[in-house]
């Protein structure tokens, strides 16, 4: 393999003055066209991605995350931190709060401080605004959720998919009157999630598989909106059991809102497996707690990971198109699916904070 050594003989000049024309510095033009033409001559290619990456040593990325509180978060933290100390990039954590206008304060700091890059889960899909970092030329990459019309490499996760094979495992296990408690309205993966477990309810419909008493619109009635937390699962599951008809299952879009929807269950007396319960996105006691539950499984640290591999290849140069990564879901079926009992409805008024899709 040809090295720098061997260029800077051929064209009769130290091995530094080779270094200076590939990485930018001070060198005659006669000299660096020298050094152009052994290089070419040899075959020698420098490493452009190494390269860069000495020059950034030490620097920074910033990652912005909605809720560093949320399981799934920590461990995509944990990808971009394992793949970043590889090139001994620093992360600094930023927690949006799914607020637009905390995460533009942020992405003023990631600009002001000259940051090597940003990797960030948009706090919207219409209103994040990472247009002020694209003109400043500074490398993004967007994870999980991608803002519309970011010209930016993206991470993501086929969330209809894993919405469609929650779905259809309810539907399976014999769940007829099948709820979905999606995030914020307007974020893709809420939206995205929504439209699998709809696509499935649909197609049912249409072969005569659900037909629900009492229910003029199934693909409308059971769906609610909520904010991804703890709260908004309680708020969501607690307006679904007020229903004249209530759901027997509920397929639920994140793991925090599954918590709160599972509190409001058990206070309620409607336990799993008879009242169906499935998380999209998996908790560290999914498989302890009785009836254990039922998941879609997320690859979050591999999200994280590849997302902090391509904004090292954009950081050092790389001018390869736009890419996206879809990566897939994974359906882990235990206990909290195993089987409706037709249950009552609940005689209680809706609560406050749900929103009805």
């Amino acid at each position: 393999m040809t090295t720098i050594t061997d260029v800077a003989r051929a064209a009769g000049v130290s091995p530094a003055t080779v270094s200076r024309v590939f990485n930018g510095g001070r060198v005659t033009a006669e000299r660096a066209e020298r050094v152009r033409r052994a290089a070419a001559d040899l075959g020698f290619a420098p490493n452009r991605v190494a390269q860069s990456l000495r020059k950034q040593r030490g620097s920074v990325i910033g990652l912005l995350i909605p809720d560093i509180e949320n399981p799934f978060f920590t461990s995509l933290a944990r990808g971009v931190e394992d793949a970043a100390q590889q090139t001994n990039l620093s992360v600094v954590l930023c927690n949006t709060d799914e607020d637009v206008d905390k995460e533009r304060r942020y992405l003023g700091i990631a600009l002001a401080e000259q940051m090597a890059g940003v990797i960030v889960a948009a706090a919207s899909r219409t209103r994040t605004d990472l247009s002020p970092l694209a003109a400043r030329g500074m490398p993004v990459v967007a994870v999980d959720r991608r803002p519309r019309a970011a010209p930016v490499d993206a991470v993501l996760v086929d969330n209809q998919h894993g919405g469609e094979a929650a779905t259809e495992h309810l539907l399976r296990a014999g769940y007829r009157r099948i709820a979905c408690i999606t995030g914020p309205e307007g974020a893709s993966t809420s939206e995205e999630r929504l439209a699998g477990y709809r696509d499935v309810l649909r197609d049912a419909v249409r072969d005569g598989t659900l037909a629900p008493d009492g229910v003029a619109d199934p693909l409308r009635a059971y769906a609610r909106y909520a904010d991804f937390k703890v709260e908004g699962g309680r708020a969501a599951m607690a307006d679904l059991l007020a229903m004249d008809e209530p759901p027997d299952a509920v397929f639920v879009a994140n793991n925090l809102m599954t918590v709160g929807a599972l509190e409001v269950l058990s206070e309620a007396g409607r336990t799993p497996p008879g009242f169906g319960i499935l998380s999209f996105g998996g908790v560290p006691w999914a498989p302890l707690v009785r009836p254990s539950l039922t998941t879609v499984e997320l690859p979050s640290y591999d999200l994280g990971f590849t997302a902090a591999g391509l904004l090292q290849e954009r950081i050092a140069g790389s001018a390869k198109p736009l890419q996206t990564v879809v990566l897939r879901t994974e359906l882990r079926v235990r206990d909290s699916t195993a089987g409706p009992q037709r249950l009552p409805p609940t005689p209680a008024g809706p609560a406050a904070g749900a929103t009805p899709v």
